[in-house]
């Protein structure tokens, strides 16, 4: 990194800079001492860290995958176009995935918390989660399907190396 680009980043990602004024230091700061410090106490949120880690929580384990795809892939408008749906539709089926989850371990939590194990409880929760499971592996199956057949045969193989590289995650 440019050494004259830090104090914009740490402007930028610890809340601070060099630019502050002294009326708002505390007692023995000195000027920008408080803007270093903050910038060692700096630490990403857990939406941060979860998108640093996986690019991102985006339907394809990118955090802009429509734009990234179009980039990447050499797309023309029509095909964008078709991909935001099939996107979308992976989108929707991912999310409510995340809500059969938070009821899945709803139910666990009832099956255990009683003086007794629920078993009944404890089987609704793990059928639920199946069935969450099988619906994710039909939408992603239908758009990989869907994906395919708008795109030409280069593409289809760069997005194939995306796959096997581990850029893109399905």
């Amino acid at each position: 990194m440019y050494p004259g680009f830090i104090p914009h980043w740490k402007r930028r990602h610890c809340g601070g800079g060099y630019s502050e004024s002294r009326a708002g230091m505390g007692a023995g700061e000195a000027y920008g001492e408080r803007s270093w410090r903050r910038g060692w106490e700096y630490s990403l949120t857990p939406e941060d860290d979860a998108a640093a880690l996986g690019f991102g929580s985006g339907a394809f384990g990118v955090r802009r995958p429509l734009r990234f795809l179009a980039f990447k892939l050499g797309l023309e408008d029509a095909q964008v176009s078709q991909l935001a749906k099939i996107l979308d539709d992976v989108k929707t089926e991912r999310a409510q995935a995340a809500v059969d989850h938070r009821r899945t371990l709803s139910a666990f939590a009832d099956a255990v918390s009683g003086e007794a194990f629920d078993q009944s409880k404890a089987d609704s929760g793990a059928k639920l989660r199946l069935e969450s499971a099988d619906r994710v592996k039909a939408a992603v199956l239908t758009a990989l399907e869907r994906l395919h057949a708008i795109l030409d045969q280069e593409q289809r193989a760069r997005l194939a190396y995306l796959i096997r590289t581990g850029t893109l995650t399905l």
